[in-house]
């Protein structure tokens, strides 16, 4: 229970009844922006994204509640995080929208790793590369597919989707935290150190009759995945550094599929085969 001074079974909470304190700016209006980008911040949203969070090896800066969902969380509140009670109300006035959700937490963003921190020449190894995913969605739901078939790190070129935007996070089910994930600067670069340096086949998916059908290709130990643009797929630069195309084949006169679909069947049959 909260007793009067603030204390839920002995962790610190601060209980605020209006708007004004400086440490709620990261949440406000959070439906328009995604300022924490460029903050070294990022938002985590849900009661179960918030609890992995928790669990992982990410600081956190605070913790927001809404006064109805204390209690429902007081047994995995970490003691030592800022952790901001506000009503229900109060709290869809400050980010925006309706809060459903109950809780979120301020995170803060680790250090982009290095190649070498998830390339791999003593075992077989599997890393997915996108250059211009662009819908959060579709980064969360890559995400989780990564994860899912154990792969070993993601490579985004600049212009893709924050993958611990809100959404994308949310919808990754949290799995971002625990994926070594680059964003890069400088993306083909990237490719070409994984082929040249570490050795990996760079297999590019296309829509093109004339590419290696996926139904019948096979894999190396090592191997890069790089998936396209939702609308424009692979540019030319990207694709000429690429030793090998394949594509997915489709019938009844559809010629694409949604690039995390893709992302799934391709992940599913290449992390299979031996």
């Amino acid at each position: 229970m909260i007793n009067a001074f603030g204390l839920l079974y002995g962790m610190p909470l601060i209980s605020l009844d209006n708007l004004e304190d400086d440490r709620l700016e990261v949440y406000r209006n959070l439906k328009h922006t995604n300022r924490t980008r460029w903050q070294n911040t990022f938002i985590a949203e849900s009661k179960r994204v918030v609890r992995r969070l928790v669990e992982s090896d990410f600081e956190i800066e605070s913790i927001l509640v809404s006064h109805k969902r204390i209690e429902s969380i007081s047994d995995w509140l970490p003691a030592d995080v800022l952790t901001f009670v506000l009503p229900h109300s109060l709290i869809e006035q400050l980010i925006g929208f309706n809060f459903h959700m109950g809780v979120m937490a301020c995170g803060k963003r680790k250090i982009n790793p290095l190649l070498s921190d998830f390339v791999s020449t003593t075992r077989r190894s599997t890393i997915v590369a996108c250059r211009d995913v662009m819908d959060p969605e579709n980064m969360g739901t890559i995400i989780r597919l990564c994860t899912a078939f154990g792969v070993d790190g993601l490579l985004l070129g600049h212009r893709s989707a924050d993958p611990l935007s809100r959404r994308s996070l949310r919808v990754s089910m949290a799995n971002a935290l625990n994926l070594p994930i680059i964003q890069s600067s400088d993306f083909q670069q990237h490719l070409k150190e994984l082929h040249e340096r570490w050795q990996y086949d760079v297999a590019g998916t296309v829509l093109d009759d004339s590419a290696e059908n996926l139904t019948q290709a096979n894999r190396s130990d090592r191997l890069v995945i790089v998936f396209g643009n939702e609308s424009e797929g692979l540019d030319q630069e990207t694709l000429s550094l690429c030793n090998r195309q394949i594509t997915l084949p489709m019938q009844g006169g559809t010629d694409s599929v949604n690039v995390a679909v893709a992302a799934g069947i391709f992940l599913y049959h290449l992390t299979r085969l031996v």
